[in-house]
């Protein structure tokens, strides 16, 4: 261990201050955020609160989304951090984790530039882009995501693979795998490229695992749990994968429409100036984003197409490391010259275009301080502990370690709840047994109109000069209530 640490260059030690800097400064940010309450229920809520039931051995049926935390998505990496909820649980923990891993995935993007380049500082470059890229501080500042461990899995694989060091290898692929269940669409990539480049019975495994892993996770696991593969077929236009095709062929104008409106093309060019289209020079391993990146701009869910959003963080370590061995293909001063005007550009664009606070157009974040969110987390105190209730979204990522907790209007209208919109605007059974409701006195005309319909059965319980806190009237609590069913809880 102390011979390794004595080979680590001074390049290497600069890299791992930056990514620690660039860690703790977002870690900063995403804290404040939450403890401003601007942390909601999806994603990170719900998150927090499966992982809560699953650190105390229960089934992670999540109330906030009436859904199992596995049936959603099978993110199966999340099951590694079940043991940090025994010791430090909350949403923080996640939001600390969430930037670490991403943090973490310079080492491979470093090592990987550094052996094509031949130098630590255009490797130090190399990272500084990666960290800059818009599409990456987006991510790390959209409350938490699986997705994001893409930052670390992918980066590990590639490098590994380059380097041939097969056991590593099979811990990125295996932790790309364990992610979501679409992870096919980078690992299938990945193996073409170890096929073709570096070893190809390798490469055939790999895309082996890739195209079983997804059939396991939808048929074995996420149907049993929810009675459906996969939620989001309908984000493919013209009627799901059939009629895009069927489409293209039929209408191509009405598809190309589709796929070159403006807010389609604005996401390609801020996703590949910042590198300054250098990966180019590296067609064969820049194409394993491709599959990526074309389902994001197929996709009829407009944050799939976004930067600022977790859905293209995956493909940014494989577009940066496809720069370094671009450049690699050119002379030293060359390969200097374009690392540096790469670096530059990703800088640029990072100001221009992420929501972090040194952009031009920061996330607009309420100070902890501020007396709305004081008032906010005080009164939450009041709530009981175990109690069944309904919470004003903001402060359900403050209290989500319960069995039974929802976002307001749950359960007394049911919105993004359940497997499909189908109970949408209804009313739960849940809605007769929530003992507590946490609301704001300030609401929209939408909110307020369907609370006062609740409001009868409720009294007040404790209120400040922003916030009430209902109790129902005759309630004991609600404690220990089984979850209801969200199918069999309509009225």
């Amino acid at each position: 261990m102390n011979s390794r640490i004595r080979r680590v260059t001074p390049w290497g030690w600069a890299t791992a201050a930056l990514a620690g800097a660039w860690c703790a400064w977002i870690c900063w940010q995403l804290l404040r955020m939450h403890f401003g309450l601007g942390t909601y229920s999806y994603d990170v809520g719900l998150y927090d609160q499966g992982l809560w039931l699953l650190s105390r051995f229960e089934e992670p049926f999540v109330t906030l989304m009436g859904r199992n935390l596995f049936g959603d998505h099978t993110s199966l990496i999340l099951l590694p951090l079940v043991p940090l909820y025994w010791v430090a649980p909350g949403t923080g923990t996640l939001l600390v984790v969430q930037s670490m891993v991403v943090a973490a995935g310079s080492a491979p993007v470093y090592l990987f530039a550094r052996r094509v380049l031949g130098s630590g500082a255009l490797a130090f470059g190399i990272v500084f882009a990666w960290l800059a890229h818009p599409a990456v501080t987006g991510a790390a500042l959209e409350n938490f995501h699986p997705d994001t461990f893409h930052a670390l899995a992918v980066p590990l694989a590639i490098w590994a693979a380059s380097e041939r060091r097969w056991r590593a290898y099979a811990v990125g692929i295996t932790m790309a795998l364990l992610i979501k269940e679409d992870a096919f669409l980078v690992v299938v990539p990945i193996g073409i490229w170890v096929a073709s480049a570096i070893d190809k019975r390798k490469g055939l495994v790999t895309m082996l695992a890739g195209l079983v892993a997804p059939i396991v996770a939808m048929y074995a696991v996420m149907q049993p749990l929810t009675g459906v593969p996969t939620r989001n077929s309908w984000r493919i236009p013209f009627g799901g994968v059939g009629g895009f095709v069927r489409t293209m062929f039929t209408d191509p104008v009405a598809v190309a429409d589709h796929l070159l409106d403006a807010d389609r093309m604005l996401y390609l060019w801020q996703m590949a100036s910042p590198l300054l289209g250098v990966f180019l020079f590296s067609a064969g391993l820049a194409a394993v984003a491709v599959p990526v990146i074309a389902l994001n701009v197929v996709s009829t869910y407009w944050y799939q197409h976004n930067v600022d959003y977790h859905y293209s963080i995956v493909v940014v370590p494989i577009l940066v490391m496809a720069v370094a061995a671009g450049a690699a293909r050119f002379d030293s001063r060359r390969r200097g010259t374009m690392v540096t005007l790469v670096a530059a550009a990703s800088m640029a664009a990072s100001v221009a275009w992420s929501p972090h606070s040194l952009g031009v157009s920061p996330t607009m974040v309420t100070p902890p301080d501020n007396a709305v969110v004081v008032a906010g987390r005080a009164i939450l105190r009041e709530v009981p502990a175990g109690a069944v209730v309904s919470l004003y979204d903001p402060l359900v990522p403050h209290a989500a370690h319960r069995r039974e907790v929802y976002f307001f209007p749950n359960p007394f209208r049911a919105h993004l709840y359940g497997v499909d919109g189908s109970l949408d605007g209804s009313r739960l059974g849940a809605a007769d047994h929530v003992s507590h409701v946490l609301l704001p006195k300030a609401m929209s005309p939408d909110l307020t109109a369907l609370w006062e319909l609740e409001r009868p059965d409720f009294e007040r319980n404790i209120e400040n000069e922003f916030w009430i806190l209902w109790g129902r009237r005759g309630s004991t609590g609600g404690v220990g209530q089984t979850p209801v069913d969200p199918v069999e809880s309509v009225d």
